[in-house]
């Protein structure tokens, strides 16, 4: 569903032309059809990565969630559990269609930049990247209220799992999931600085 949602989403923005448009200034007309040429010719490699970084992210959050209801005292089994991410991921289908509508519709004047660094409500979008630091983007990226509304799916699906309240789902899921999403916010913020 996510490839066919992206692939969709690349047709109607049409990212290949302003692949084009933005490597002009830097490239010759040549190089950047040998770009187009080698990129398609590997197409079919994000067609295969994509679904096994989405299983590696899923089982991940999993044994984070796990670890959770270990330290809380709950047992869910991991398949339970594994379900439970899954159900909730399907949340993050919605920023493709939401951005592929804004920029269809409400943006129609956009460049690479803008569509690589839009993400629906999220904090980004209210400051703009303009003039902000590199290692700040992924951040404002990330405070959203999809990422929010993933946290609240995970704890009523958590909470009901355990037939109890929302209210010890989301503490499995803030003092698991939370944390680690931090770290991982932390260290990519790291990393981008050491690159910039």
């Amino acid at each position: 569903m996510i490839i066919l949602l992206e692939w969709l989403s690349r047709y109607i923005l049409k990212t290949d032309l302003l692949f084009v448009n933005s490597l002009s200034s830097e490239l010759t007309e040549r190089q950047i059809l040998e770009f187009l040429d080698f990129k398609e010719k590997w197409i079919w490699l994000g067609y295969v990565i994509k679904p096994l970084v989405l299983i590696i992210k899923i089982s991940i959050i999993t044994a984070i969630l796990d670890a959770g209801c270990f330290f809380f005292g709950k047992e869910i089994k991991y398949k339970k559990l594994f379900n439970i991410v899954v159900k909730a991921e399907f949340i993050f289908l919605l920023v493709i269609v939401f951005k592929t509508v804004w920029f269809y519709f409400f943006q129609t004047d956009y460049n690479l930049e803008d569509l690589q660094y839009f993400y629906p409500l999220s904090a980004l979008n209210i400051i703009g990247y303009e003039g902000l630091q590199p290692w700040f983007i992924y951040p404002f990226q990330v405070l959203n209220l999809f990422e929010l509304v993933y946290w609240f799916i995970l704890a009523y699906l958590i909470g009901k799992e355990l037939n109890e309240n929302t209210d010890k789902g989301f503490s499995i899921v803030a003092s698991s999931y939370g944390v680690s999403l931090l770290i991982w916010v932390v260290g990519v913020m790291f990393f981008t600085l050491n690159m910039s």
